[in-house]
């Protein structure tokens, strides 16, 4: 059994005392509508230039960014090019916007033929462009795995293994797309330097702690400060193997990436049309407008997501035992980009299944223990947790006491990391299907 969403956050706000999930719900909702790009894109248009605008890009978010676009760019003015999103990702198509910008799906997270092929020809849309023309880039989350080009020496099936390794093996968000930009032909500002002399904007919406240009999709079309010195240790630190060819180059510096001080970069410009901060501060105001204190801790919050759920469980348990550090009744937000570290099986041992956002909830729930009067939901914000079909999951105060009674040991389903068994045995996993946005994490405990 699952739990599905409410079709929209304009619905009457529920009553948190009376409907708790139902209430956790309407801020995730508050939170991802925030970050839809019809509401945010317009403001950062540039003129329509003398010359074309091509449009290209690759992101979760590709699609809705797109038909954002088509609506608001000036019908009379040209507009082509090409963007790539994940499968299943493109929304429907509003009414009286006609399509201008072809729209591409590949796979995510692990790179696939497609993504390959749009990258190939999105490269290809770069050729013959002029000083009159205007490349607008629309990039968001998940943009490292659906814009694969590998560098020579490297197969699209090394690509896959190595990103698939990279996932697995716990590296926060900036080492793994520091490697993906130096084992790329288009990430790491390679797209940006194919465009000249045509003036680059990138519109970006932010799904990465901090908010850096060069780190959310691996940055195709800003300067890359990471060296193939630092791509080279992150490898070495996590044991994940590149062929002898490309090992060479990353040691001799053949597959550096543009630096900011490179002129392929002047009279370039990036805005940040969503960020995780903006959404959480819009849960916030709306748990507010219900009559509650909202508290964000961060929007920047890294590590391993059971042992950043059990912080959180301690914070949460202090609130509801001693009102402090805040008073109940309250929200606790918090957002950022949390890793999973797969564990190895043991023989027999059931694969698990479930992605940051369900293992969070898993270590929340055990450091909760039951606690009355807390209720949370953690999610990611594009719809998907991992590669799953929930966004997330709920937790209650009465969490451990109906798995137990499923006969689900947390333990046992924290030692194969498989959250969607636990959560979904009890009817917890939060279901979206796709946003059509991506600010990453999005969690939101209520203490009452």
């Amino acid at each position: 059994m699952t739990a599905s969403t409410s079709p929209s956050a304009n619905a009457a706000t529920p009553d948190p005392r009376e409907a708790p999930r139902a209430f956790l719900e309407h801020l995730y909702r508050v939170a991802v509508d925030r970050a839809l790009p019809l509401s945010t894109l317009g403001a950062h248009l540039p003129q329509p230039p003398k010359g074309r605008t091509v449009v290209l890009g690759a992101g979760k978010a590709g699609g809705s960014m797109v038909q954002a676009l088509e609506a608001l760019w000036p019908a009379d003015a040209p507009l082509s090019g090409l963007v790539v999103t994940r499968y299943d990702h493109i929304p429907p198509r509003p009414a009286g916007v006609p399509q201008r910008i072809e729209l591409v799906e590949a796979a995510h997270p692990v790179p696939d033929a497609a993504g390959q092929q749009a990258a190939e020809r999105i490269l290809a849309l770069t050729q013959g462009l002029t000083a009159d023309d205007l490349v607008l880039c629309l990039i968001s989350g998940g943009g490292s795995s659906l814009l694969v080009l590998p560098a020579e020496g490297l197969t699209l099936a090394d690509k896959q293994r190595i990103n698939k390794q990279l996932l697995d093996s716990g590296a926060h968000i900036g080492e793994m797309n520091c490697v993906r930009k130096h084992l790329s032909r288009i990430k790491g500002g390679r797209l940006a330097a194919a465009c000249a002399p045509a003036r680059v904007v990138t519109l970006t919406i932010s799904d990465v702690p901090g908010d850096d240009p060069a780190v959310i999709a691996s940055g195709p079309t800003v300067p890359d400060a990471t060296t193939c010195a630092d791509a080279l240790a992150i490898l070495d630190r996590y044991g994940i193997e590149v062929p002898a060819p490309v090992r060479a180059q990353l040691e001799s510096g053949t597959l550096e990436t543009p630096k900011p001080d490179d002129a392929a970069f002047a009279g370039h410009s990036t805005h940040m049309i969503a960020t995780p901060q903006q959404s959480l501060e819009a849960a916030a105001a709306a748990a507010r407008a219900a009559g509650l204190e909202a508290h964000i801790l961060s929007d920047e919050i890294e590590g391993e997501s059971r042992e950043v759920g059990k912080v959180h469980g301690a914070l949460a348990r202090a609130v509801a035992l001693r009102g402090a550090p805040f008073a109940r009744p309250c929200v606790i937000l918090s957002g950022g980009e949390t890793t999973v570290t797969i564990r190895a099986r043991q023989p027999g041992q059931a694969k698990g299944r479930g992605g940051r956002a369900g293992e969070f909830c898993m270590g929340l729930s055990g450091a909760l223990m039951g606690q009355p009067q807390v209720w949370a939901l953690a999610a990611d914000t594009d719809g998907i947790d991992g590669v799953e079909d929930n966004a997330g999951a709920f937790v209650a105060p009465d969490t451990l006491a109906r798995a137990t009674a499923q006969g689900k040991k947390l333990s046992d389903h924290l030692d194969r990391n498989d959250a969607y068994g636990y959560f979904d045995a009890i009817g917890d996993l939060f279901v979206t299907g796709p946003t059509n946005t991506n600010v990453n994490d999005f969690r939101a405990i209520l203490v009452l």
